[in-house]
């Protein structure tokens, strides 16, 4: 993962942003799976593996590192802008202390205060409240914004509720623009391959291989990613990443990630979609000026989930979003390119946008219902792929 904003891609890539700590501590987490998934015990917190990690202390590794997407969204930054040149060398830079670090912490600790003194606690101000995507927050009216056309928010997580609209309508139109609900249960695995191109690429090419086994089990290899395999597994259960970019070599998902891994993994086998979520509420969002449909999936003590269903209703987009603890960051998917494989309609092609970068996967074949070994979706190992 490259923390990139668009006015920056053409920096260095391939290395993690992890401010507000210092090095990748030796000895990182590795394990291998049995078959059988069981829940993951004893995530790692992220001062488990990183070291001179002080305001951020006593979350999960992976709620850490999209705590520094959020730092990064919210000041329009990337890693080279709070970190020293040294970064470029490996993790061993990031333990290098910079003004920025300092007053990152300071601004975590005045934050939390306000939130605690003015809305009990809740997470009510966040980083990007006052910064609103620039490194020096405006402290007077911008008259464009003030009488320009209405800012628009397709990706909001409150849909206003369309009077009369049936959830259960948008799914029934949805598994008919797949082909129909026999034919969408017919595919229940399928192995492909494909390329891979991003900001951690510089947008040329690399091979990716994506295994998955319905409902929800998934593993995804970008061979070569800045010198390595990279990694990304849900086995049902529980969901690990691992690559050259991710401090201490295996990390382990946890919260959002988890949910966010499993919801993913299901809109590959997309029959069950509906009954993951306990509560659906629908509403109309514009998206590039065309009238979309939303329908929004809640469950208790989880992130929503928002689908995205175009005039032939098929799903076009994707959002999730992410609790970390300066604020939710959002994941965007945009799907287009579908092709029928085994009598159902799947994307060959998506885009998945980030506070830590921008990726596409772009499919060139598709075997259905083939045996997939569960060996695949064990967790990864420090060295090879599962």
């Amino acid at each position: 993962m490259s923390f990139r904003t668009p006015r920056t891609m053409a920096g260095a890539t391939g290395i993690v942003l992890v401010g507000l700590l210092g090095v990748v501590s030796a000895g990182g987490p590795a394990a291998a799976a049995g078959q059988n998934a069981q829940p993951e015990q004893n995530i790692p917190m992220a001062e488990d593996v990183l070291r001179d990690v002080q305001v951020l202390r006593g979350i999960p590794l992976d709620e850490f590192m999209d705590t520094m997407g959020m730092f990064a969204a919210a000041l329009g930054y990337d890693c080279s802008n709070c970190h020293a040149p040294g970064i470029a060398a490996g993790f061993e830079g990031f333990a290098d202390p910079t003004p920025e670090i300092q007053t990152a912490r300071r601004m975590v600790v005045m934050m939390n205060a306000i939130n605690e003194s003015y809305f009990g606690g809740a997470e009510r101000v966040t980083c990007f409240t006052c910064h609103n995507g620039d490194f020096a927050p405006k402290d007077a009216p911008i008259l464009s914004l003030q009488y320009g056309a209405p800012r628009t928010y397709p990706n909001a997580m409150e849909i206003f509720p369309e009077p009369g609209a049936s959830a259960d309508q948008l799914f029934d139109e949805y598994l008919q623009a797949l082909g129909g609900q026999e034919q969408v249960a017919a595919l229940t695995s399928f192995a492909a391959t494909g390329m891979y191109s991003g900001f951690d690429t510089r947008f040329a090419g690399i091979p990716v291989e994506i295994y998955a086994d319905g409902p929800s089990r998934r593993t995804t290899i970008i061979r070569g990613l800045a010198g390595t395999d990279s990694i990304r597994v849900y086995d049902g259960t529980n969901g690990w990443k691992t690559g050259s970019d991710v401090p201490g070599g295996v990390m382990a998902l946890s919260g959002s990630n988890l949910a966010g891994a499993k919801i993913e993994a299901m809109a590959s086998f997309p029959a069950g979609i509906q009954q993951a979520y306990d509560q659906w509420v629908v509403g109309t969002v514009i998206i590039d000026d065309s009238v979309v449909q939303v329908v929004q999936g809640r469950n208790a003590d989880e992130s929503p989930v928002n689908l995205y269903f175009d005039e032939s209703g098929l799903l076009t987009r994707l959002v999730r979003w992410n609790e970390t603890v300066v604020g939710v960051v959002p994941t965007q998917i945009d799907y287009e390119d579908y092709r029928e494989v085994s009598g159902s309609q799947m994307p060959f092609r998506w885009t998945m946008t980030w506070t830590g970068g921008q990726s596409t996967f772009e499919l060139t074949d598709v075997q259905p219902n083939v045996a997939i070994d569960a060996s695949r979706f064990a967790r990864p190992s420090l060295t090879g792929s599962p």
